[in-house]
């Protein structure tokens, strides 16, 4: 539904095949020269495979999907793939015609242009568009009709995401309008003047428990109006975004939600990798940092430099969680308070301050990992006291146990760490945080674990993290 989608696209699409093209000609000439080129045509045999190549993966491996709602490090990801993909492809051509003269210089030159150059078209790109459309370019008046929780989700998905070229204009109910209605412009049965009124270019459709006729004279108004319409199913409450449809038998069944976790080989993939990644942290960065930080602990803050806390696991099963002690010792009778940390906090040690901002407290938990408690990757792990309030808040807060949990997840990277002293605040930001959770479990992939361990890595080296 993103205004000019298909343009968007198609212009994306090419600048990248012109960008490949370029980049392969440059790599060519500066490895060996235009006339050698010229005398190995050959190799234009190769170029077109490349471009063809790169339409193939990007439309299966959905590059150019979910521009709009992704931060740079994802998109660098998937450059990196793709550009995989090209220097692979490269590289057999290369030995099935037993070229002696486009070798290694032509590869890395190759290799390391692309990634340049599509990373830069990448982020220009999004800044023109982000550019544009705060200037009122080719914008859409979009109106709601609804004034429930899907309503109000899809205002608020639509405000945070200028990119998708909309401005919302109000919301329409069939009640009465009071004072307390936030952004209600009118009644149903003034849509068609509300239409010419405020302009309107397109309207959804978000209300629940409608008839037929309902939708079928909302739909004639608009379509007499010349206005797009697009309608929210009323079964959106009981459905994730990763819901299925198949048949069983002669029957439509829906999934609730898919979850690429219950399949073994995918679970044998992840452990794998979790294992990989953390043998290498423990060795080259946990070895040395440890120490460091077992004499600074000593110096500024006398007793254990570890800490030891009991929190929920995969299956509800409890298993102790280490993690750098960043705060004084204090009654253990007061373990249990809700207390959450807060700037400033008396209660953090000097040392403790500088290893929550920079989230090293939490390197202990590789040895999680290697035990098999935790992964890299996965929701954060709550303290039993705090898994039992939070399942009070959210009735969906156990389908985070249907996975292991994580050093970092992409509640965390999306800037949801940690509780705040606000409770109506801490309450949305719970809510908000599960529902990160679920998503990250419906929608897991490895290509995405390392997408958030990249992300997680620049907040820590921004200094953009705090402890959970």
């Amino acid at each position: 539904m993103i205004v000019n989608k298909r343009s968007i696209f198609l212009i994306r699409l090419l600048s990248d095949l012109l960008l490949l093209n370029v980049t392969f000609l440059i790599a060519a000439v500066l490895s060996q020269s235009w006339n050698t080129l010229i005398d190995r045509y050959y190799m234009f045999f190769l170029l077109v495979g490349l471009n063809i190549l790169w339409i193939l993966l990007s439309n299966t491996s959905g590059f150019y999907s979910d521009f709009h709602s992704r931060n740079f490090p994802f998109q660098f990801v998937n450059i990196l793939k793709e550009t995989a993909a090209q220097v692979i492809t490269s590289i057999l051509f290369i030995f099935l015609v037993k070229e002696d003269l486009f070798t290694r210089n032509f590869i890395i030159l190759y290799t390391i242009l692309l990634i340049f150059f599509i990373s830069l078209r990448t982020i220009v790109f999004r800044k023109v568009l982000k550019s544009l459309r705060r200037k009122g370019k080719n914008i859409r008046n979009l109106l709601i009709i609804g004034t429930g929780e899907v309503a109000y989700n899809f205002k608020s998905m639509i405000n945070s995401n200028p990119d998708f070229g909309y401005h919302f204009t109000g919301f329409v109910t069939e009640t009465e309008i009071n004072d307390s209605a936030n952004d209600v412009v009118g009644k149903t049965d003034e849509l068609e003047k509300l239409i010419s009124e405020l302009s309107v270019d397109e309207v959804v459709i978000a209300v629940k428990d409608k008839s037929d006729v309902f939708l079928d004279e909302i739909i004639t108004i608009c379509n007499r109006k010349a206005v797009r319409t697009h309608i929210i199913p009323d079964y959106f409450k009981f459905i994730s975004n990763r819901f299925q449809v198949t048949m069983f038998g002669d029957f439509p069944i829906i999934t609730v939600r898919k979850e690429p976790l219950e399949e073994v080989h995918w679970r044998f993939f992840k452990r794998m990798f979790d294992i990989i990644f953390s043998l290498l942290v423990i060795i080259f960065i946990f070895s040395w940092l440890y120490p460091i930080i077992f004499i600074l602990t000593k110096i500024f803050s006398p007793g254990p430099v570890l800490f030891i806390q009991e929190r929920v696991g995969i299956k509800n099963e409890k298993f102790n969680c280490y993690k750098f002690r960043t705060m004084k010792i204090t009654d253990p009778k007061n373990s249990a308070e809700f207390q959450p940390v807060v700037e400033n906090d008396p209660r953090v040690t000097k040392i403790g301050g500088i290893l929550r901002k920079s989230n090293l407290d939490e390197f202990p938990q590789f040895i999680n990992v290697l035990k098999g408690d935790m992964s890299v990757v996965g929701p954060r792990p709550h303290a039993v006291f705090y898994d039992e309030r939070y399942g009070k808040i959210v009735d969906a807060i156990r389908i985070r146990h249907l996975v292991k949990p994580g050093i970092t997840g992409w509640a965390q990277v999306r800037g949801l760490r940690g509780d705040v002293p606000d409770e109506e605040e801490n309450i949305r930001r719970t809510k908000k945080r599960i529902e990160y959770d679920v998503w990250y479990i419906e929608n897991w992939s490895l290509t995405l674990d390392i997408q958030i361990i990249l992300i997680t890595i620049w907040q820590m080296l921004k200094g953009k993290t705090k402890g959970v």
